[in-house]
């Protein structure tokens, strides 16, 4: 048991404290608002939470700026934060098609478009290793 604790400490002592992993340094509002300006609110139904074998590596966020109407989708990382790999953010006018953003990003991907009087959905994946994982509404919602 001594050397087991002795090993520990002596481990700790020459290569410091375990590394922590890097947290978001974004909100879904400050992402929103660093790529298109203005006043971001979590919409209702607005969130969905990431998973990748019981762990979270991110989460989808659906925004409203009620000052212009419209709907910002923001993909946060929650791993590999502070590194380029992959994210994506997406979002559905009914009527129209999916809007996307999508590439290496560090910390998220954001996309927004005009939502006034109409029903949105909402997707966001990251890429955790070889895979891609995702989250969001795959139905009509936020009508209005």
């Amino acid at each position: 048991m001594t050397v087991s604790i002795l090993s520990a400490v002596t481990a700790v002592a020459a290569f410091g404290t375990p590394a922590r992993a890097a947290t978001n340094p974004f909100t879904p509002a400050q992402a929103c608002n660093n790529d298109f300006g203005g006043s971001w609110y979590q919409a209702s139904d607005g969130h969905r939470t990431i998973s990748s074998g019981g762990s979270r590596v991110g989460d989808v966020y659906l925004m409203y700026n009620g000052a212009s109407g419209y709907n910002c989708v923001v993909t946060l990382k929650a791993v590999a934060v502070g590194t380029a790999t992959g994210v994506d953010a997406r979002l559905r006018v009914e009527g129209s098609s999916w809007a996307e953003q999508s590439g290496n990003y560090k910390y998220y991907a954001a996309v927004q478009r005009s939502a006034v009087d109409t029903c949105v959905m909402y997707e966001g994946d990251i890429l955790n290793g070889t895979m891609w994982v995702g989250a969001g509404r795959t139905t009509w919602g936020n009508c209005g």
